[in-house]
């Protein structure tokens, strides 16, 4: 009998370990596959906590809207992104709205709601200077429907289950409710002719709103970072670090911020 009884324990325990590994498989796999574990990039050093201010920033006191997913948000670095850093450095009052895996096309990703859905629950009474938008690369990756530039300018008119119509729709809603410049930017590049596609619609969009653009994607400099930084800057082909964030996305940021809002 008590031998029963203990080989139903070690069943048990047997059991117990395999749900365990199991449960923590997924993050775990993940983690690692992303190189969030182990990055140098990632260091407390290069952490918001210890960045310096600056004293003299023209985007100070600047009140800016932030839409986007995993990129905004700062998914591989510790939830830190250009938009704590720039809040951090440059005094600006940021409002962050981002959420990992969602689309800009008007559809729920794993139950999270799309970019055009969250920008519906933002405080409308934001006086906002600036409202900038993450060309979403899970848009890509889901190979969501690119569509095409509508003759409208009303938002009511648009397709937002395709690219162009979610972009069409988040900047007419955006100016009508918080009447400020719609700024709009792009990853740096990684191997996807999709987002590519993303990014020349994007352009041709720009034509006709008169909106900004921030093309990281198309940037000379950007595109000539040594193999040495982009391993310190980048976590995975998507996704920077800290200090890619600090480093090589906010400057970007801040200048063209600062000169767009001037």
């Amino acid at each position: 009998m008590a031998e029963k009884q203990s080989n139903k324990k070690k069943k048990r325990i047997i059991i117990g370990v395999i749900i365990a590994i199991l449960c923590i498989q997924g993050p775990l796999t993940w983690a690692i596959q992303s190189g969030r574990l182990f990055t140098q990039g990632n260091k407390a050093a290069y952490s918001v906590a210890n960045t310096e201010p600056k004293s003299d920033s023209k985007l100070s006191g600047k009140t800016i809207i932030f839409l986007g997913s995993s990129v905004t948000y700062g998914s591989a670095s510790h939830g830190e992104s250009f938009v704590d850093y720039l809040e951090k450095i440059d005094g600006i009052t940021a409002v962050k709205e981002a959420l990992s895996g969602t689309t800009l096309v008007d559809k729920s990703v794993w139950g999270k709601k799309s970019y055009i859905a969250r920008m519906k629950s933002i405080d409308p009474n934001i006086p906002a200077d600036a409202f900038v938008v993450q060309l979403s690369t899970n848009d890509a990756t889901m190979k969501k429907p690119l569509g095409t530039i509508s003759e409208s300018f009303s938002k009511e008119d648009f397709d937002t289950q395709t690219v162009a119509g979610a972009i069409e729709y988040v900047i007419a809603y955006a100016r009508e409710t918080w009447d400020c410049p719609v700024i709009f930017f792009t990853g740096t590049q990684y191997k996807n002719e999709h987002y590519a596609q993303m990014v020349d619609l994007l352009l041709e969009i720009q034509k006709k709103w008169d909106i900004g653009v921030l093309d990281l994607w198309n940037d000379p400099e950007m595109n000539a970072v040594s193999a040495e930084d982009y391993k310190l800057y980048m976590v995975n082909s998507i996704h920077p670090s800290r200090i890619g964030y600090r480093d090589w996305w906010t400057p970007k940021f801040e200048s063209y911020l600062s000169d767009y809002l001037k």
